[in-house]
């Protein structure tokens, strides 16, 4: 399956200068979404739980994880999670950002897959990376829909695996 005929390209949005990647279609194609689910999960059978991102990467980790029946952890923006949380704030190519993690949500040395929908800029799998060592987690690997190689970030995560199912 060709998944770049699933993903559209809004030119200008959010800034004049970037051409967004939207999921969109392939969430409204019953096959097309299968596809990258099954793809994602393939190389993540061994680890303990899966992480997603605020917000797609609630779509396609949360799939992944019902498809591995492993247990699945939210990354959230700040202040939209109850109990107690750590937090971790990184910057943008278009402003600044906090995440969120519940404290008890992972055990030491559990192994986390974190999954997203796109690896365009580093910053937020890094700030992902970052929260997860800083309470005593591992980062096993990394998995994207879609990566900006052109970008060249994935290079940034050299002691990670990291998957891409559809590279620009």
């Amino acid at each position: 399956m060709n998944l770049k005929n699933y993903i559209a390209e809004i030119m200008h949005f959010p800034q004049e200068w970037i051409s967004f990647k939207d999921i969109s279609p392939i969430l409204q194609n019953p096959e097309a979404l299968e596809y990258v689910v099954e793809r994602l999960s393939k190389n993540l059978e061994n680890v303990d739980k899966i992480l997603g991102l605020d917000a797609r990467g609630f779509i396609f980790g949360s799939l992944v994880a019902y498809k591995l029946k492993k247990p699945f952890i939210m990354l959230r923006k700040k202040w939209k999670l109850p109990w107690e949380c750590e937090q971790i704030s990184y910057d943008l190519e278009y402003g600044s950002n906090t995440f969120e993690i519940q404290t008890n949500a992972i055990k030491k040395w559990d192994k986390i897959a974190i999954v997203d929908d796109l690896l365009a800029t580093w910053w937020s799998a890094k700030a992902a990376c970052d929260l997860v060592k800083k309470l005593g987690w591992k980062v096993d690997s990394l998995s994207f829909v879609i990566e900006l190689e052109f970008l060249n970030w994935k290079e940034k995560f050299w002691d990670k695996k990291v998957y891409s199912l559809v590279k620009y």
